[in-house]
């Protein structure tokens, strides 16, 4: 192309510059497993489901490969969706073992198959039922929705064991099957409503979240009040319809207690009823000594809080790490690539070969033209990120995560090395930092809050548990200031943009001053067009100072008679840099971040083998330490740790209102201010059982184990209410004392107090136990609701009958609704007999 004609001979391009099909300057390079490559991030949306996208990702890959040129191998990497794909089979066992451990309880107390028919077929449609309420109401099934409705199966034949149980109980009476199915239907009507509403109310606090934490906990609360609320239903329906059709022809055992099938767990059971009966009755000749005792035991419950540490959520175990390298401030990409290959050699000597899946390396800017695309701490070709998955059958990530953190920053002693979350369920807890821990300094002064943050930073790299304390932004970068005499500049007839525009095309081409493309007609591809001079001539100050600046060329309009021309008027001579410019070398800040406005820095860092909370709190008193801070300036805790207190508030607000609810709800339904409140003893012991079993197994009190904190609240008061109905009844029907009839209430619903309590501990506990991929996070939520079921089954069936005796002095009067139904049932004995 010409682009000049001089004393009439054309000037071409390739006279004056080098023309070749390039590539832009390289600011990032992409290493798997030690090989150089391409990576393409795919991000999902919002509303899209992880496994159909990366599904769909791969069935694109054989057509990929097809077109793609010899040589080149196209495959995923670093693939998501295994670990969803194994949290969700890890969730579908748990549920087929609960499922398995309650049929089999069941079973063993009752001791007809059929009526395990008839409480597990319950099981499965209370589930579909949910899963319909689930879509209805926009949610999937993911690892939330499915831990919960795993957490169910034990609450779910909550109903129907209790009704098939009473159903038992008055064909041990003498009563017809028809009959014995109508009274033990009327006479667990009200417990069973007042049950399973009070499960459901204690999940309202879920409503008080915010941000992810309520989109991971109310799809679980809602999967579980949907299956509760069709439990119910089909207690009420399904159950007796399939009772009546199913033990037409079981034969009645002849014992009270007892069943052909297991008569060695009948004479153990029927041994165990009577131990209780007197145990119960010494308890109640010595009440005092129960009640004082239990408020002792409740006062040694009360520090416990204090000894369990406090998380936001578990850690879990993906099998993923992502190591973040920064090499010493200013490096060259080239050298950051060595580097970076220094530790991949470590990091596979620290990690043996049959564990190790892959290692990728992205070094520099992962892309120039949005950072926002991708979540990353990159801001140059000084650093990289290393994502590193482990294959199956791998040893704990955290084991890994200390020894290659020893390792590395012995062999890097001058590069900046932390991990940041690899797995998507802690990038998501994260909250979009690149920490759990992000204390945030701002201040207009924005060297003042960097030797702020300085301090800050070797005070927190004294606190235990707190590792990876690093200053996020960088602000020594080593940076070539440039200095315009703009007076000389003016008088030969450059300007400051005119200085500007040509170093910018120097150094970084014509394509960030005036974009231009070519379009190919031959592939119709549209390539960018740029001018730059070769890095190889920039190599040194003296060859920048070389650089030529010339100003654009002036165009002038002159008006002729009739027309208009324009004149180009030629540009000055070119001046060399170095005549109108100085260099120094200097220190600036290479990233600036900003939060409302306001500038700010970010001290980052990890929470290692302590909990989140006692970090912070450590954290706090550091900042605390630091005095009265400069004017203006201003420290704020960040991450996991203000979301966890938060979350707590709220939870915890919520769980007394919930209590709150749950008890103006028994006093509707009771038509009693004092039964609910007896009823409500049992809360406090389930509390105490909860923070007991939290301890006990090393677990920390996070928003999973409140979760199950709340579901044992409900179960706890779902079990009292058992008890209190059946005394009161007895005392209406037979005049029995309160003695009496707390004395009858213990004896008589020990066994459904102890099928579904023992019903419910075995659902949990494979979850309780942890087991598979992302088993750790539902763990603490089935711990708290073991722990607390234990110590509620305990005081329902020993201090509630106490409370019970003394404080229901006057007999309880009998609703209109519940006369009408006792004589309906006398009217059809009658008519039976």
């Amino acid at each position: 192309l010409p682009i000049r004609v001089v004393g009439g001979a054309p000037v071409l391009m390739g006279d004056v510059a080098k023309i070749s099909d390039s590539f832009a300057d390289q600011t990032n390079i992409v290493r798997i497993n030690g090989k150089r490559s391409t990576y393409l991030n795919v991000l999902k949306k919002v509303d899209a489901s992880t496994l159909d996208v990366v599904n769909s990702i791969k069935a694109l890959m054989p057509s990929l490969q097809a077109t793609s040129p010899k040589g080149l191998m196209v495959k995923t990497d670093f693939d998501q969706s295994i670990f969803v794909k194994a949290a969700i089979g890890s969730v579908l066992k748990e549920a087929l073992i609960a499922s398995t451990l309650v049929s089999l309880l069941i079973l063993l107390f009752l001791g007809s198959w059929r009526s395990v028919i008839v409480v597990c077929t319950s099981i499965p449609l209370a589930i579909l039922c949910s899963i319909i309420g689930l879509k209805l109401t926009g949610n999937s099934a993911n690892i939330m929705t499915l831990g919960g409705l795993s957490l169910a199966i034990g609450m779910l034949v909550d109903d129907a064991t209790v009704e098939v149980e009473n159903i038992h109980r008055n064909r041990l009476l003498g009563k017809p099957l028809t009959v014995a199915i109508l009274s033990g239907a009327q006479q667990i009507a009200l417990p069973a409503i007042m049950a399973t509403l009070a499960i459901c109310i204690v999940f309202f606090p879920v409503v008080f979240l915010t941000g992810p934490a309520r989109f991971l906990f109310t799809p679980m609360a809602l999967a579980v009040v949907f299956a509760m609320l069709a439990s119910y239903i089909l207690s009420r329906t399904l159950v007796p319809l399939l009772s009546r059709m199913l033990m037409a022809n079981e034969k009645t055992p002849d014992n009270e207690s007892g069943h052909e099938l297991f008569p060695a767990f009948s004479k153990f059971f029927a041994k165990f009823q009577a131990r209780y009966q007197r145990l119960l009755t010494l308890l109640l000749m010595h009440r005092a000594f129960v009640l004082w005792s239990t408020l002792a035991f409740a006062l040694i419950t009360s520090f416990l809080p204090f000894i369990a540490g406090k998380d936001f959520f578990p850690q879990i175990d993906a099998g993923l790490m992502k190591l973040h390298f920064r090499a010493p401030v200013g490096s060259r990409i080239e050298e950051t690539e060595r580097l970076v290959a220094q530790a991949e050699k470590t990091i596979r000597q620290i990690i043996p070969p049959g564990e190790l899946e892959t290692i990728n390396s992205m070094i520099g800017l992962p892309i120039f033209y949005n950072l926002a695309f991708v979540p990353t701490d990159n801001i140059g070709g000084m650093d990289a990120e290393l994502l590193i998955s482990l294959s199956e059958n791998h040893q704990p990530t955290s084991v890994y995560v200390k020894n290659i953190r020893q390792a590395l920053k012995a062999e890097f002693p001058s590069s900046t090395i932390y991990f940041q979350p690899a797995d998507i369920v802690n990038q998501v807890l994260n909250f979009g930092l690149s920490s759990p821990i992000d204390i945030q300094i701002s201040g207009s002064d924005l060297d003042r809050s960097f030797e702020l943050a300085k301090t800050l930073q070797e005070g927190m790299r004294e606190i235990p548990g707190l590792t990876d304390v690093h200053i996020k932004q960088v602000y020594g970068y080593p940076t070539l200031n440039l200095n315009v005499d703009r007076v000389r500049a003016l008088q030969v007839g450059l300007s400051q943009r005119d200085i500007a525009n040509s170093m910018l095309i120097s150094l970084s081409s014509s394509s960030l001053v005036a974009p231009s493309y070519f379009l190919n007609p031959y592939n119709n591809v549209n390539y960018i067009v740029s001018v730059k001079v070769p890095l190889k001539q920039l190599s040194s100050v003296d060859e920048l100072l070389a650089t030529t600046i010339t100003p654009p060329p002036i165009s002038t309009n002159q008006q002729t008679t009739g027309n208009s021309a324009i004149t180009l008027v030629p540009a000055s001579q070119a001046q060399r840099l170095g005549n109108i410019a100085t260099v120094n070398t200097v220190t600036a800040m290479e990233e600036i971040d900003h939060s409302n406005v306001q500038r700010v820095v970010n001290i980052a860092g990890n929470v290692e083998g302590l909990d989140l909370g006692s970090v912070v709190s450590d954290i706090k008193k550091k900042i605390d330490r630091l005095g009265t801070l400069p004017p203006g300036v201003n420290i704020s805790v960040r991450g996991q740790g203000e979301v966890m207190y938060e979350s707590f508030t709220k939870l915890g607000g919520g769980l007394i209102l919930a209590m709150a609810l749950v008890y103006l709800l028994m006093v509707v339904l009771f038509q009693s201010w004092l039964d609910p409140f007896i009823v409500m003893v049992a809360v406090p012991g389930a509390i105490a059982g909860i923070l007991w079993a939290l301890v006990l197994t090393g677990t920390t009190i996070n928003v999973e184990s409140l979760m199950g904190s709340i579901m044992a609240v409900g179960i706890a008061a779902s079990n009292s209410i058992l008890l209190v109905s059946f005394a009161n009844e007895v005392r209406i029907e037979k005049g029995f004392s309160a003695i009496e009839a707390a004395l009858a209430a213990g004896t008589t619903r020990l066994r459904p107090v102890l099928m579904t309590a023992l019903a419910m501990i075995a659902g949990m506990l494979p979850s309780a136990l942890g087991w598979g991929e992302g088993g750790e996070q539902n763990a603490p939520l089935g711990r708290a609701v073991i722990g607390g079921l234990l110590m509620a089954t305990a005081v329902t069936l020993i201090v509630v009958p106490i409370v019970y005796s003394l404080l229901r002095n006057a007999v309880p009067t009998k609703h209109l609704l519940d006369e009408q139904l006792n004589r309906e049932e006398m009217s059809l004995e009658t008519s039976h007999g």
